[in-house]
This record gives C-alpha cells, sequence and structure tokens, in this order.
C-alpha cells in the first residue's frame, strides 16, 4: 500500500498529495537568534505524513520531515524564502478522527541559558483529508461489473450475454469476474462498494471493501486496487458479520434539498432492523465510517423485514428529465393489486403468472387474488414499505410526484419477505438504459401486463426498458440483477469542500 512508504517513490506519488507553502519575508540576520519549527499535534501524527521539498531535483530531495512518528521538524535557518512540502493523507475521517489536521510553525527565542525557548509568534492552517463519497444511479456509468458462474447448478451464461447487450447500448465497459476469482460468489454488489475520493488537482475511485468475506472477499484487494485505484476496508471487532453489512445495503440518494439544507452530493441510505422493536443494524465500524465522511448524511431506513434484509430489494433511483432529476422508484404490492384488479374487470382473470417458467408452476390472477395467505403477506409488506416511504419523504424532501409506485408481490416467512417474483426494483441503471428483471407476468394480448406497466411508467422520463431474465441464475437465490452486478460511475461535478455539512 503506498501509504506504507515513508518516501516518495516517483514524482507521480507528489500527486496524491496536497501542497504547503512556507514563504519567509524579512531579512535574514531575524533568523540568527531564532528557530522556525514546524509541528503537527500528538493525536493528529499518525493521520498525515509531510515531505520537504529540499529542491536538489531527485526523488531524495523529499524529506520525510513530519507525520506518523514525527512531531516536529526545525527549519534550516539558511532556507530559501519559499519553502515547499507535500501533505499525504493516511487514513480517512472515522469517529476518532474528524478528518482535520492542523499545521503550525512557531517562531522560537533560542535561550542560551538552562530555559525554554521562548515563542515569539505561531501560524497555524489547516488540512481535511478528502471524504470517500459515494456515486447514485443518476451519475454516468464508467464499468459494469459481474461475475461468471458455469459449474454450478445455477450458471449464468444467457444472463451475461443479455447484459452484455444493454452495456454495449450504454456505452460503458464490461469487466466480467472469473470463477478463479469469485469462488461461486455472484453476489458483486453486496461485496464492494464504488466510490471517489478529489483533491482540487486530482479525482480517483476507491473501492469500499464489505466484511461479508464470501468467495469474493479478496476481489477488490487482488484485482481493483492499483495505480489511482485506491481501495478502504472496515473490519468490525466482533466476529459476526450479519446481511445488513452486505453492501446492497447501502445506496445513495441522488442531490436533494431538504426544508432549505442543500445536500449537492445526496444522502447515504442504509439499512436496519425494526423501528419499533430495535435489533440488529450495520456493524458500528462501517456506520461510524460512513458518518464520519460527513458530506453525504446517511438516512437509517427499515429492511430487516426482508429476508435478505437490503435496500435495493425495495428501492431504486433513475435520472428524469424534470422535476428534481429523478425519480424514486418503491417496490409496490398494493400498486400490483391494483394492476390484477384491473386485468380481472377486463375479462383476463386466467392469465397466468410464470407461465413458462420451467419447473414452476403458475398461478393466474383469479388465484392471486383469491389468496387470502398471499394478500396477508403483502399488506405487511406494503406496511413496511410504507414507513420507508414516509421517512424518504421526509429525509430527502421528496414529495408524492418524486415518486414511483413498481408494481410487485412478496411471500412472508416468520415475518420476514422475499419477492414472490423476480423483483423489477432491484435493476441496474446505466443512464438511460435500465436491466431490469423479467417479471414473467400474465401475458395478456401477447405482452406482459406487468412489463407493459412498469414501461408506461418510466419511458416518459425517456428511459429504455430491458426485461433480462434473471430467474433462475439470480432470483431463486434470493437475488436479482442489482444484486450480481456493480457499476464505477463518474464523479460528482460538484466539488465536496464548497458545501457546508
Amino acid at each position: 500500500m503506498d501509504s506504507a512508504y515513508q518516501y516518495v517513490q516517483s514524482h507521480a506519488d507528489l500527486q496524491d498529495m496536497s501542497l504547503m507553502i512556507l514563504r519567509l519575508q524579512g531579512p535574514d540576520s531575524v533568523f540568527d537568534a531564532y528557530e522556525l519549527v514546524l509541528h503537527v499535534s500528538e493525536s493528529e501524527v499518525d493521520k498525515v505524513r509531510v515531505f520537504h521539498d529540499s529542491g536538489n531535483n531527485s526523488h531524495a530531495q523529499y524529506k520525510h520531515v513530519l507525520g506518523v512518528d514525527k512531531l516536529s521538524y526545525v527549519m534550516d535557518s539558511s532556507r530559501r524564502q519559499e519553502n515547499t512540502f507535500y501533505v499525504e493523507g493516511l487514513v480517512f475521517p472515522d469517529a476518532d478522527f474528524s478528518g482535520l489536521v492542523s499545521f503550525s510553525v512557531t517562531l522560537l527565542e533560542v535561550s542560551d541559558k538552562n530555559e525554554p525557548d521562548t515563542p515569539v509568534f505561531t501560524d497555524t492552517v489547516v488540512f481535511r483529508v478528502a471524504p470517500w463519497i459515494m456515486t447514485p444511479n443518476t451519475l454516468q456509468p464508467l464499468e459494469v461489473f459481474v461475475c461468471s458462474i458455469e459449474t454450478d447448478s445455477n450458471p449464468n451464461g444467457d444472463f451475461l450475454e443479455a447484459l452484455r447487450a444493454l452495456v454495449r447500448k450504454a456505452n460503458c465497459k464490461l469487466t466480467i469476474c472469473p470463477e478463479v476469482d469469485n469462488r461461486h460468489d455472484r453476489w458483486i454488489q453486496d461485496e464492494m462498494e464504488f466510490g471517489y475520493v478529489e483533491a482540487p488537482h486530482k479525482t480517483f475511485p476507491v473501492v469500499f471493501d464489505s466484511p461479508r468475506d464470501r468467495g469474493l472477499k479478496d476481489f477488490a484487494f487482488r484485482k481493483i486496487l492499483g495505480p489511482d485505484f485506491g481501495y478502504v476496508t472496515r473490519v468490525p471487532p466482533k466476529t459476526h458479520v450479519s446481511n445488513l453489512d452486505s453492501f446492497g445495503n447501502l445506496e445513495v440518494s441522488p442531490p436533494v434539498t431538504v426544508q432549505g439544507k442543500e445536500y449537492p452530493l445526496g444522502r447515504i441510505l442504509i439499512g436496519s432492523s425494526s423501528p419499533r422493536l430495535g435489533g440488529e443494524r450495520m456493524t458500528e465500524a462501517i456506520r461510524n465510517f460512513l458518518y464520519a465522511q460527513k458530506v453525504q448524511p446517511p438516512v437509517e431506513l427499515y429492511s430487516d423485514w426482508l429476508t435478505v434484509a437490503h435496500v435495493d430489494e425495495f428501492l431504486s433511483f433513475v435520472p428524469a428529465p424534470d422535476r428534481k432529476g429523478f425519480r424514486l422508484l418503491l417496490a409496490c404490492p398494493d400498486a400490483c393489486y391494483k394492476l390484477f384488479k384491473e386485468k380481472q374487470r377486463e375479462g383476463h382473470g386466467q392469465a397466468a403468472q410464470f407461465a413458462g417458467v420451467e419447473d414452476m408452476e403458475s398461478k393466474t390472477i383469479d388465484d392471486m387474488l383469491a389468496d387470502d395467505t398471499l394478500r396477508s403477506d403483502n399488506e405487511y409488506a406494503q406496511s413496511c414499505i410504507d414507513w420507508n416511504r414516509r421517512t424518504l419523504k421526509r429525509e430527502l424532501g421528496l414529495t408524492e410526484q418524486d415518486i414511483i409506485d413498481i408494481p410487485q408481490l412478496f411471500i412472508v416467512n416468520n415475518s420476514q419477505a422475499d419477492a414472490f417474483f423476480p423483483n423489477m426494483i432491484n435493476m441496474i441503471v446505466l443512464g438511460k438504459h435500465l436491466g431490469i428483471p423479467k417479471p414473467y407476468g400474465p401475458m395478456i394480448d401477447g405482452r406482459c401486463c406487468l412489463e407493459e406497466t412498469v414501461c408506461h411508467l418510466l419511458e416518459p422520463l425517456s428511459l429504455n426498458c430491458s426485461f433480462i431474465d434473471d430467474y433462475f441464475s439470480y432470483h431463486t437465490l434470493l437475488g436479482e440483477i442489482h444484486c450480481g452486478t456493480n457499476v464505477r460511475r463518474k464523479p460528482f461535478s460538484f466539488k465536496w469542500w464548497n458545501m457546508i455539512p
């Protein structure tokens, strides 16, 4: 890791650091009786490293003078008037570190007796370590990641072909993680989250590696970390890691304004347990890290009503040409029942869900509407989604016009819900191109009524809907397209240092 080196390896290294200039003005004789000392506090010394440019035009000219184990540096009194330093941040903001680091220079009157030197003047400059910033669905996609699964009972070769076609339409790069690297773990969304760091002179992506540590646990570190591509992780002190710690449970909204307060980089969304009963939450190590970045203040939602317990199972964001520049999509059982009742009234009660799915029993619209257990399950699911809806409206400053309800049904076992048919909310968003799980809804006049409804809702926003079959490759394993893919996106044009946290 670059941060482990206590020397400058190349001139490219300097681009990862920030300049600090110390200018000396006045007669040279002033410094004959004084010392000039550069120093950092003991609480911040391990957060940074400072190199002094000696001006001899070689890599050795950059002397490590502050940080890690160096609290102070006495300047040579014969130094030139302008001294250049390079400041390297070593750690991200976290619960025990605000991200702010102060450097001071003090002019000391040197005593020729056995007395302490006397400080005459001190000047201080404050730096902030660049925060890790997440990117929402509304930003331009640059690279899509997906795993290839060939040798188990649920291969995804056909899915990869469909995804490849979608990525071509979106004009971005596709990176396929082979089985030798994924070790039969297809849930690449859960393993990592892409973000970035930015300084006025440089920006580069940083991958956040989750602590779930299944087959993909080494992928981010071994295959993504590299020159100008950073890596960060947080390991909980306890050995227990829950579903809430996977990064399908970590999303971010587009920019919003809430009661006059602007969030130009959006707000992070994480799922937690029941707001009424308390219980398990995303591990403190990850939550502390996310809150400490400050530029995307998190909102905690209720996701533990789902078996997998991830927020990406009931919400998504898509770009829009009007209003706030996006729409929030929410899974909605009520919308699905409304649609099925409408089709029943039109005389299509015998049209069947799952028709054409191999080894899957189809269910007619009449059967689904008459199923009291299914109805009860979805009343429960709707109540949980409604709780989140109210929270999202309040915390993101949304109105009903900013929300689109996507028809979806769930089945519940022991108070935990799974998608009854492929969960269309769990989509991949690549600019105007959406890859949506094929729901295998009732066919009416030669077209799936669920697909037709979603197209009717989203196409007016200039979005193109592609329905991709993920039934056996993801859905039957309790996930969908978003769970099985990951997207690196272009950073925000807005500069984080221009906002007030």
